[in-house]
């Protein structure tokens, strides 16, 4: 019997630091929701016809709500995320590189990474995807 009671201690204390991690979520949440909550309550409601009114940037706007958005904007977000990528794998590299037993395999493999790399912005570029026109 002594066996299986330590078996559910270690587990009990394992489980603890679970518990602590649910309980300040739980705080947390009570006390967004306490905020706002208080917030709704202690707020003057007065609707006026101003306040009902959409609001721009501090202008009224003018024209329709649809706007075109140029598909170049989300080309270059997804170029910048690819090379933000690629220095998150390359720092690490680097910190690697210079301790023992890494050498020739490692500068290799990093070099074939930046081909990747490299064939995909060359691709990018014949494409015009780089020019802003």
């Amino acid at each position: 019997m002594p066996e299986a009671t330590a078996a559910t201690d270690g587990t009990t204390a394992y489980f603890d630091g679970y518990g602590l991690v649910g309980l300040i979520a739980v705080l947390g949440v009570l006390f967004v929701a306490v905020a706002f909550g208080a917030g709704r309550l202690l707020r003057p409601v007065v609707p006026t016809p101003e306040k009902l009114l959409t609001y721009e940037c501090g202008v009224d706007p003018v024209g329709e709500g649809w706007a075109h958005t140029q598909v170049r904007y989300y080309v270059y977000a997804f170029l910048y995320v690819i090379f933000a990528v690629d220095s998150v794998f390359l720092f690490p590299w680097a910190t690697v590189f210079a301790a023992p037993g890494y050498g020739a395999a490692t500068l290799v493999e990093m070099f074939v990474f930046l081909g990747f790399l490299a064939v995909g912005l060359l691709y990018a570029w014949k494409k015009g995807v780089l020019e802003w026109t």
